[in-house]
């Protein structure tokens, strides 16, 4: 069997097509796919999916957090998702022929060089986490760019665990890790509350004693009230059932859920074609939005 990763960068520019456009094609090294790729204006955001031989999707990485790092300034980057880096967040996914122990030993790698060839200090999370209270995501953004950059400086618990402790000036820290495959997955209300988006996300974020292996936050975006949410261990939890308590807890509310969004891919394990959540997908795709079936017909890179 192949030895196939795949990586999901995130980038923290959303509105600025040719700065994302730049990044992407930065990522164009023999044997990795381009499978998918989308901005968010109002998380200012990109999310990108490639996948391939393990040596090359680490490069591909690489240059990437390289060429975010001179196009994004987080100085001037404002949005509703929390980020601390230009390039916020590197994870890598086993897909064939490699464990999660193999993709966390890589982000190690990947890690080291960030640092040796950007400047950019780096913090290990998930399965690559080099500190038990470092595992959840949410726990190494605490405080954001903004709020990260003096408290690294001050307080020794929250240094990288690669570099520093100062941030890069205007890069940030990039989040590197190893993890499962995971959902991303937002529901949109349709009454613009963002107070019982974010009662929603509350009730049903696995911190709170929600549901298991799930991550939620409730924002306004262009005036509608979404809970944006991570589904983390699908073994656990299906999005389904994610989709079931959003829409109870929204009746409850005095609302209801109006329409959904993926960003990135679907494992096709968790597609249920006749389901009322995938129905409510908006723009969904299954040729192009389906991990396995992407992975058969990538994307072509962007042109400059």
């Amino acid at each position: 069997m192949n030895e196939v990763i795949e990586c999901v960068p995130n980038f923290s520019e959303g509105v600025d097509r040719k700065k994302v456009s730049a990044i992407v094609r930065a990522m164009r090294v023999e044997g990795v796919s381009l499978l998918d790729w989308s901005m968010d204006p109002d998380h200012n955001r990109s999310v990108v999916t490639i996948a391939g031989p393990p040596k090359a999707v680490i490069e591909a990485a690489l240059r990437a957090v390289g060429r975010a790092a001179d196009l994004i300034d987080l100085t001037a980057q404002k949005g509703v998702h929390p980020r601390i880096g230009s390039a916020d967040v590197i994870p890598f996914v086993p897909v064939s022929g490699v464990s999660l122990e193999q993709c966390a030993l890589w982000a190690r790698q990947a890690g080291k060089e960030i640092w040796e060839h950007y400047g950019v200090p780096v913090y290990f999370y998930a399965a690559a986490a080099a500190r038990p209270d470092r595992a959840e995501l949410e726990e190494v953004r605490r405080g954001q760019f903004e709020g990260l950059r003096e408290t690294a400086l001050r307080d020794p618990a929250r240094r990288p665990d690669i570099g520093g402790p100062q941030l890069h000036p205007t890069a940030g820290a990039t989040a590197v890790g190893a993890r499962k495959f995971l959902v991303a997955y937002n529901l949109y209300l349709e009454r613009p509350d963002v107070t019982a988006a974010r009662a929603i996300a509350k009730a049903i974020r696995s911190s709170g004693g929600g549901l298991p292996g799930v991550k939620a936050i409730g924002v306004l975006v262009q005036q509608r009230a979404q809970v944006s949410m991570n589904i983390t261990d699908l073994g656990v939890t299906r999005v389904g059932e994610v989709y079931a308590a959003v829409s109870r807890l929204a009746v409850e509310h005095g609302t209801k859920v109006a329409d959904g969004e993926l960003i990135g891919l679907l494992p096709e394990q968790t597609f249920e074609p006749e389901s009322e959540w995938v129905r409510l997908l908006v723009g969904f795709q299954p040729e192009e939005k389906i991990l396995e079936r992407r992975l058969s017909r990538p994307l072509e890179w962007p042109e400059p």
